[in-house]
C-alpha cells in the first residue's frame, strides 16, 4: 500500500484507476464536493455516455480552476489542475494534456447549467453565530449590489450583453451586469443574477428572492428601492435596511425614543387626494393593504466629510425593523455601512481574482455565463475557507488577506495535497 500525500493507493490495482478520477480542487474540494458534482451532472443531463479524455466532472473542476489561474492559457490551467498526478505514471491508459481546441469543445459540451446549478447548491452563507462582524443580534447581515464585467468583443457577445454608453461614446467591450447577494461578514456571495449591461438592476435583484432567508437583514443602496421591489423582498420573510433617495416622501406617523420615526412607503399609484386619508388611517393604527403602503421605520443621520472630498452628507435609510428595542437607530446606521463590505468582495473578484482591467475569456454568450458562474463558485470557495480559518483563531474574516488566501488555494491545487480521497 503506497501513501501519497494523505491518500492511500493500492499498488496492485492503481493501474486500473483513470488519472481523471483523481483530479481534485485541493483545499476547495470540501466546498465543491465530488458527490454534489456527480448529482448535478445527472440532474442537468451532462453525464457523458462514453469514456472521454475530458469527462464532465473534470470540466467542472477545470472551469473553477481557470478562474483561479486567470493569467494562464487553457493548457497551462489543465497542467496545474493535474498537478503531480501525471508524473506518477500509475494510471490506466496514457493520459495527455488536451489541446486548447479540445478543452474549448469540452467546455461547450458541459454548457451553462451544471455550473449554475452547482453554485446554487453549494453557495450558502458560511458565517457561524460566533463569526465576528457577521451579525446584528439574531440577524445575518447581507447586502445586494451590482457590478460589471467586460467580455470579448464578438458579435454574439455584443448582441447578447450590449455596451454601456454615455450618449457620446460606448464602452470598448460588451459588458455583463451581475447583481449579487453577499454575506457582509464573510464576503461570500450566496446568490446572483446575470444579464445585459443595460438591463434593469432591480429586475435582476428580484431574481434573488429565492435565496433570502428569514434570519437575514438585507441592505441595499438607493438605486434599488422601488415600492414594488420592497414589497417583494418583504414577502420573503427577511428584514430590510435600504437607503432611499432624499426626494422620497416619507410622512411622520410617530416619533420614536431613539430619534427615528415610523412612516409609510406609499404606492406611487395612489392618487394624491387619497394619500392624506391613507396616512391618517395609518396613524390611527388601522391595518393598511400592502398594495397601498408598507409600514416602515426611518433613520436619518449625517456623515461628516472628513476627507474634504464631498463624501459626507445626509443619509436616509428605511427598515422593516419597527421596534427600536430590537435595533436602535445608531445600530442600524452602523449596520448600513457594513454594506460597503460588498464593494470589497466585488474588488476581490474584479481586481485580485480576475486581474485589474481584464476581460473574461469566453467569446460566446453561453460560455460567458458558464465562466461567471465558475468565477462566483471559486470566490465562494476561497471565502468559505477564509471564514473557517478566521473562526478558528477568533478573528474577523475582514482581517485576513484575500490575495494570500488565493495563493494558498492555488498552491494546494498544483501540489500533492490535491489528491482526491
Amino acid at each position: 500500500m503506497a501513501r501519497i500525500g494523505q491518500v492511500k493507493v493500492a499498488d496492485s490495482d492503481s493501474s486500473s484507476v483513470r488519472l481523471t478520477d483523481r483530479i481534485s480542487l485541493g483545499v476547495l474540494a470540501e466546498a465543491v464536493p465530488r458527490d454534489v458534482i456527480e448529482d448535478v451532472l445527472d440532474e442537468t443531463g451532462r453525464r457523458e455516455q462514453r469514456s472521454r479524455l475530458l469527462p464532465a466532472h473534470v470540466m467542472v473542476r477545470f472551469c473553477v480552476a481557470m478562474c483561479l489561474f486567470f493569467d494562464d492559457d487553457y493548457e497551462e490551467v489543465m497542467r496545474k489542475l493535474v498537478g503531480s498526478l501525471k508524473s506518477m505514471g500509475s494510471w490506466r491508459g496514457d493520459w495527455r494534456v488536451p489541446s486548447t481546441s479540445a478543452i474549448t469543445q469540452a467546455r461547450q459540451r458541459l454548457g451553462v447549467e451544471p455550473m449554475r446549478e452547482l453554485f446554487e447548491q453549494t453557495a450558502a452563507p458560511v458565517a457561524y453565530r460566533g463569526t465576528k462582524g457577521a451579525w446584528l443580534g439574531s440577524w445575518r447581515l447581507m447586502s445586494i449590489d451590482g457590478f460589471m464585467l467586460d467580455v470579448p468583443d464578438t458579435e454574439e457577445n455584443a448582441a447578447e450583453f450590449g455596451r454601456k454608453s454615455n450618449g457620446v461614446k460606448s464602452s470598448a467591450f460588451p459588458q455583463v451586469l451581475t447583481v449579487a447577494l453577499g454575506e457582509c461578514g464573510s464576503h461570500a456571495i450566496v446568490g446572483a443574477a446575470i444579464g445585459p449591461c443595460n438591463g434593469d438592476e432591480r429586475a435582476l435583484a428580484g431574481r434573488l428572492l429565492p435565496r433570502l432567508e428569514p434570519d437575514m437583514l438585507v441592505t441595499a443602496d438607493r438605486n434599488f428601492y422601488s415600492f414594488d421591489l420592497w414589497g417583494k423582498f418583504l414577502g420573503s420573510g427577511a428584514d430590510l435596511l435600504w437607503r432611499v433617495r432624499a426626494n422620497l416622501a416619507l410622512p411622520v406617523l410617530r416619533w420614536l425614543p431613539d430619534g427615528s420615526h415610523l412612516s409609510m412607503a406609499i404606492n406611487p399609484k395612489i392618487r394624491r387626494s387619497q394619500r392624506e386619508d391613507l396616512i391618517e388611517r395609518a396613524k390611527s393604527g388601522a391595518e393598511i393593504d400592502p398594495d397601498e403602503g408598507h409600514l416602515i421605520r426611518v433613520v436619518e443621520y449625517d456623515v461628516p466629510d472628513r476627507e474634504g472630498d464631498g463624501s459626507g452628507g445626509s443619509i436616509c435609510v428605511i427598515t422593516s425593523i419597527l421596534d427600536p428595542r430590537e435595533a436602535t437607530a445608531e445600530e442600524l446606521a452602523a449596520v448600513y455601512h457594513e454594506r460597503w463590505e460588498h464593494e470589497g468582495l466585488i474588488d476581490e473578484i474584479k481586481t485580485h481574482q480576475r486581474g485589474p482591467a481584464r476581460i473574461l475569456r469566453s467569446k460566446s454568450p453561453a460560455m460567458v455565463y458558464q465562466e461567471i458562474w465558475a468565477f462566483l463558485l471559486a470566490h465562494h470557495g476561497v471565502r468559505r475557507l477564509m471564514c473557517r480559518a478566521a473562526d478558528e483563531i477568533g478573528e474577523d474574516p475582514d482581517r485576513l488577506s484575500f490575495m494570500r488566501s488565493l495563493r494558498v488555494v492555488r498552491r494546494h491545487i498544483t501540489g500533492q495535497a490535491d489528491f482526491s480521497p
